[in-house]
C-alpha cells in the first residue's frame, strides 16, 4: 500500500449518498456509460476471471472446469495465465470475507450492489489485499471492468469503494470485520472465508479423531492452491519424479502444463488427487485378488477412480463393470478407461436400482458416494458458498440407501470400500453406523492398517473415536483431499 493510502485511510470512505452508482440504475446505458465505456481495454488475465466469476454467480458453473478452456480461448499462457487462475481461484475461495469487505467500505450490504459491479468489486479486493498487484493497477483494471460492464455512473462508486479498500492492509480489514462477529465460529469464518456450519462440522470431525487443535491448520490449508498431482495407471504407465509420499501411483508435475503430459501417454497418466488414488487402490490391496474376480464402481463419474481400477483389474484378472447416473459424466467415465485394454461396461442407472438387479454379483465394490465435496475446497473454490447445512440430510439419506443396495449386489466373502470426498460426520461414519446396524453380516476392517500397507511411506493415521477402522484423510495433514474411507466386508 502507498504511504498516501494509509495516510489517508480514514477519509477515503465510499460516500453513502451514491444510490445509483452500486445498484440496478448503474447498469450500462442507463447513465451515460456510453461508447467511451465500452471501447476501454480490459487487460486479458482480469477479463478472463471476472467472465469465470460472472459465470459462477449467474449460472453456478464450476471454475476449475470453466477456467481452462476460457484461459484457452482467450490464448493466455505462462504468467498470464497464471494470474488469471490465481485471480477466479482466489476471488471465490475468498468470497464470504471480500463481501463483508465491500460492505464496509461500501456503506451498504452487498445485495444492494449491482451483480455484475460486486462481482468486479470482488475481484478488485483480491487484487489489492491478497496479491502483489499494484494497487493502482488492481483499481483502475477494475474500475474499467465495471465501465464496460456496468456504465460510468457505477465505475464511479467503484473507483470510490476501491480506494477505501486500499486504504488499508488484509490484516486491518480482517480486525474490522471480525470485531463485529457475534461468535468465535463468526470471527474465524471471516477469518478464513469459510461459512460457519463448515467451520462447526469440520471441528467435530477433527475432535473425532482428538484433533480439534487443528482446525486453524485445516482452514488454512482449504485456502491453498493444490499442487498438480499425476496419477500413473499401474502397469500401463511410469510414475516421475517427484514421487508423492503415499500412492505409489502418484506423482507431482514439473511445471508447465500438465495437460501436455496427459497428452503425451495417451491417458495412460491422468491428473487425479493423491486421496482419490489411495482409497481406490485400497480396496484393491486389501487381500490378494483372485483370478476371475468381478468388480464394480458404482457411482463412478467423471472416472479417475474407475480407470485406476481398471489398470488394477486388468494385470490381476479381474473384470470392471461401471454405473453413473448422470450421462455426461457417464460419458467421462467411458473416455477415462478408455486408455486401458479392458472391456468397461459404463451403465447409466439409478445406482440403488443397478445394485438391486444384480444381488451378490460383485467380489469388490467402490461406492464413491454423492456428497457435499467439503473435502475438495481447496480444488473447487466456489464449493463452500454454494451448499448448506440443509443439504446434508438428504444427501445422508442417498449415501445410506445407496450403501445398504451396494451391500446387497456384494457376494458373500466380498469386500467394498465407502468413500466421500467430505470429512462431515454425517456423511461419513454415520452412513457407516446406520446401515452396520441394521446387519449381522457386514463387519467394517481397520482401513487404517490397509492404508498403510498400501502406503509408500508413514502415513499418520489416528484411531477415531469409538474405536472404528476407518480413515479421515485431510489437506493440512496429507496434503491430499479430505477423503474418508470405510472398507466393508460381508460374511461368508
Amino acid at each position: 500500500m502507498s504511504a498516501e493510502g494509509r495516510q489517508n485511510r480514514d477519509d477515503r470512505r465510499a460516500p453513502q449518498g451514491r444510490p445509483d452508482h452500486g445498484g440496478p440504475r448503474g447498469r450500462a446505458g442507463t447513465r451515460g456509460g456510453g461508447q467511451r465505456a465500452r471501447s476501454r481495454e480490459v487487460q486479458p488475465a482480469r477479463r478472463v476471471a471476472y467472465d469465470v466469476i460472472r459465470a459462477v454467480s449467474t449460472s453456478d458453473a464450476y471454475a476449475n472446469l470453466l477456467l481452462p478452456g476460457a484461459i484457452r480461448e482467450a490464448g493466455l499462457s505462462g504468467a498470464d495465465a497464471a494470474l488469471a487462475t490465481e485471480l477466479a481461484y482466489g476471488t471465490l475461495r475468498q468470497l464470504g470475507t471480500y463481501d463483508a469487505i465491500i460492505a464496509h467500505a461500501a456503506g451498504r450490504e452487498v445485495a444492494s450492489i449491482d451483480p455484475p459491479v460486486l462481482d468486479a468489486l470482488r475481484l478488485g479486493a483480491h487484487q489489492l489485499l491478497a496479491t502483489r498487484v499494484a494497487a493502482h493497477a488492481a483499481v483502475n483494471e477494475t474500475v474499467n471492468l465495471v465501465a464496460v460492464h456496468a456504465g460510468r455512473g457505477a465505475a464511479g462508486f467503484a473507483n470510490a469503494v476501491l480506494r477505501a479498500i486500499a486504504a488499508r492492509t488484509q490484516e486491518e480489514w480482517l480486525d474490522v470485520v471480525t470485531a463485529a462477529a457475534r461468535s468465535d465460529d463468526e470471527r474465524l469464518g471471516l477469518r478464513f472465508a469459510h461459512p460457519v456450519w463448515i467451520i462447526r462440522a469440520l471441528r467435530r470431525a477433527l475432535a473425532a479423531e482428538g484433533r480439534e487443535d487443528e482446525l486453524t491448520a485445516l482452514l488454512v490449508a482449504d485456502n491453498a492452491a493444490p499442487e498438480v498431482t499425476l496419477a500413473a495407471l499401474p502397469g500401463l504407465a511410469e510414475t516421475r519424479e517427484p514421487r508423492r509420499p503415499y500412492a505409489p501411483t502418484a506423482f507431482g508435475s514439473a511445471g508447465g502444463d500438465p495437460g501436455a503430459v496427459v497428452a503425451a501417454e495417451k491417458g495412460r497418466v491422468r491428473v487425479q488427487d493423491e486421496g482419490s488414488q489411495l482409497v481406490a487402490l485400497a480396496l484393491v490391496g486389501a487381500r490378494p485378488v483372485a483370478p476371475g474376480e468381478r468388480w464394480l464402481d458404482l457411482c463412478a463419474g467423471p472416472g479417475g477412480k474407475t480407470a485406476l481400477l481398471a489398470a488394477e483389474a486388468l494385470r490381476s484378472g479381474a473384470t470392471l463393470d461401471a454405473n453413473e447416473v448422470v450421462p455426461a459424466r457417464a460419458g467421462l467415465v467411458r473416455k477415462a478407461v478408455a486408455p486401458v485394454p479392458l472391456d468397461v461396461a459404463v451403465a447409466e442407472e439409478d445406482g440403488r436400482v443397478l445394485a438391486a438387479e444384480r444381488p451378490e454379483a460383485y467380489d469388490r465394490i467402490l461406492l464413491d458416494a454423492p456428497c457435499t465435496g467439503l473435502g475438495a475446497l481447496r480444488r473447487r473454490p466456489e464449493a463452500r458458498w454454494r451448499k448448506t447445512a440443509a443439504d446434508v440430510p438428504e444427501l445422508a439419506t442417498l449415501q445410506e440407501e445407496l450403501l445398504a443396495a451396494a451391500l446387497g449386489a456384494l457376494k458373500p466373502g466380498g469386500l467394498l470400500a465407502y468413500v466421500t470426498c467430505s470429512p462431515h460426520l454425517a456423511e461419513t461414519a454415520a452412513v457407516v453406523q446406520t446401515v452396520l446396524r441394521e446387519r449381522d453380516d457386514v463387519h467394517e476392517l481397520d482401513a487404517r492398517e490397509v492404508l498403510r500397507t498400501v502406503s509408500r511411506s508413514e502415513i499418520d493415521l489416528p484411531t477415531p473415536a469409538g474405536g472404528s477402522g476407518h480413515v479421515q484423510l485431510w489437506p493440512h495433514r496429507h496434503g491430499t483431499d479430505a477423503m474418508f474411507l470405510s472398507l466393508l466386508r460381508k460374511d461368508g
